[in-house]
């Protein structure tokens, strides 16, 4: 049995945006008790709500989004737990949970303040040495409950990219795998020739569900 937990924000008009990105426009324009039928409009960046960025965004790549295998975007998941740090830095037990083409999920808890302008402009930052850590694994991708890694001019962004990790930004609800020991992420782009893409991240976890009627002790003989 499969348990999917969304990880995902939201797209609604008017929803937070990067500092400086355009707003969102989702809108309906056509009305069922009017024209017969219903359709919404939306206007997005590709940089809005949760979202995946690749290399093209920060180098020069010639690579859109729509042109990376689909494998890239969905595997075993690990969470690191860096809840009250401000700078997250490497810590020797990381070498023990994360494995080659893992999708590492930092927890930080920053989802709290979504929408604010102490998300954008306050959010903890990954130190060079973890980065390196995790290039070191070759892992997929790295997925975190903020905006961004780093800030300006977004050295770990381009240390990631150089080696062709990809950065999943704007979780949410990341407090549901704390005591989940085994999950998998999937999170496909749109299939749009760009540079990031909006995406649905989910987590699924597998519940091994014993039916106590059927299960019957080996070593008992009644």
């Amino acid at each position: 049995m499969n348990k999917y937990i969304d990880l995902s924000h939201d797209i609604v008009n008017n929803m937070p945006v990067y500092p400086g990105d355009s707003d969102v426009n989702l809108y309906q324009n056509k009305c069922l008790d009017k024209d017969g039928y219903t359709v919404f409009n939306l206007e997005i960046g590709m940089h809005t709500g949760t979202h995946i960025d690749t290399p093209m965004h920060l180098l020069d790549r010639n690579t859109f989004i729509n042109e990376i295998p689909l494998d890239r975007f969905a595997g075993r998941g690990c969470l690191l737990d860096a809840r009250n740090e401000k700078l997250i830095e490497y810590k020797p037990e990381y070498a023990d949970i994360v494995n080659e083409n893992d999708i590492v999920i930092l927890f930080t808890n920053y989802s709290e303040f979504y929408g604010s302008k102490e998300y954008y402009t306050n959010h903890p930052v990954i130190s060079e040495e973890l980065a390196d850590f995790l290039i070191e694994k070759n892992i997929k991708m790295l997925g975190i409950d903020m905006p961004s890694p780093d800030r300006y001019p977004f050295e770990i962004h381009k240390k990631l990219f150089e080696n062709n990790i990809l950065i999943m930004e704007n979780l949410t609800n990341l407090e549901e795998l704390l005591d989940v020991d085994d999950f998998e992420i999937i999170a496909f782009p749109l299939k749009i020739e760009a540079e990031a893409s909006i995406v649905r991240a989910v987590a699924r976890r597998i519940i091994i569900a014993i039916n106590k009627r059927q299960y019957k002790d080996p070593e008992c003989n009644h």
